[in-house]
């Protein structure tokens, strides 16, 4: 069943998502720690990267301080995610389905199978793949079987243009903001949107408002290409961009290297010292007590309204 939001998402922008699937694949409906805004709990996901781009294990809390608003704050909860994790991982992939990446499309689709099939965990994690071009639509919903999913991605065929936006937006709001632990998008696309109802900024704050991170793998294609804000996304919400030159291998190493920095995470949590329930967004940075050390999170986040 859809939710009225997403009826009404449809009636005002003409967005078209297909019934879902009966068996759609559920978690077991086990104890999970929450984390809620009442108590001003702040939990934030990071990579550390060291000079050659390559993720850092093994580091600790005292290894960091973090600020929010230039003000530091006190680290309550610290988990290195590298040494195996018991937090669910929840995956969005979208894929552009235009006419623009079209003689892209089986490249995008065998990448994204064999993503799927080494980075899903089974009764644990859950992903759903998503697809865009002039609508978007639910190709497959959330499942822990890669087989089914892999079996979903060989119906794709190539649309019109390009409602990337939408898509993301849509993704987050209907689909991610109702899952827990770490909420990952990954969006392959040339970047071109040309036909979305929606602002990049409302797609952008929707991710962040929901603690979403944005993966993104810019196609070339032959018919121009825009990555500022597939690049603008990931910087936004603490993910990473990849642009390979349309090559298989190429689009294969992004995901690779995807695959590779969830693995390498890290997640802490703090108390604010910012008291205030003005709805505000709140910058963090994460700042590294060890040079040669670089940080990747999000840019903040938005504080609950009284």
């Amino acid at each position: 069943m859809f939710s009225k939001v997403l009826v009404c998402a449809a009636a005002l922008f003409g967005f078209s998502f297909p019934s879902f699937p009966s068996g759609a694949q559920q978690r077991p409906q086990e104890p999970q720690p929450t984390i809620r805004a009442e108590v001003a709990l702040v939990n934030v996901l990071f990579s550390a990267i060291d000079r050659k781009n390559r993720n850092l294990t093994g580091l600790r809390a005292d290894d960091f301080i973090v600020f929010e608003d230039r003000q530091p704050q006190s680290i309550e909860y610290f988990s290195d995610l590298s040494k195996g994790s018991d937090v669910p991982l929840t995956i969005a992939l979208l894929i552009d389905t235009s006419g623009s990446v079209k003689d892209k499309l089986e490249y995008e689709k065998a990448t994204a199978r064999e993503f799927l099939r080494n980075v899903l965990r089974k009764n644990k994690d859950l992903a759903l793949i998503i697809q865009f071009d002039s609508e978007v639509n639910l190709v497959h919903d959330f499942s822990d079987d890669p087989d089914r999913l892999a079996d979903a991605l060989d119906g794709l065929q190539a649309g019109n243009s390009t409602s990337m936006y939408d898509a993301v937006f849509l993704a987050v709001d209907e689909k991610l903001k109702k899952e827990t632990g770490r909420k990952v998008m990954v969006v392959i696309s040339d970047g071109d949107d040309n036909s979305s109802r929606l602002r990049k900024e409302v797609a952008i704050e929707t991710a962040q408002r929901h603690d979403v991170l944005i993966f993104g793998v810019g196609v070339k294609s032959d018919f121009g290409t825009n990555f500022g804000v597939l690049k603008k996304m990931a910087e936004e919400t603490g993910g990473s961009f990849f642009s390979p030159r349309a090559r298989f291998d190429e689009i294969q190493a992004a995901f690779r290297s995807i695959q590779e920095d969830l693995r390498g995470q890290y997640s802490l949590g703090y108390v604010s010292t910012n008291k205030r329930r003005d709805g505000s967004f709140r910058n963090i940075e994460i700042r590294p007590k060890t040079s040669g050390v670089r940080v990747r999170t999000r840019k903040g986040y938005y504080a609950p309204k009284a």
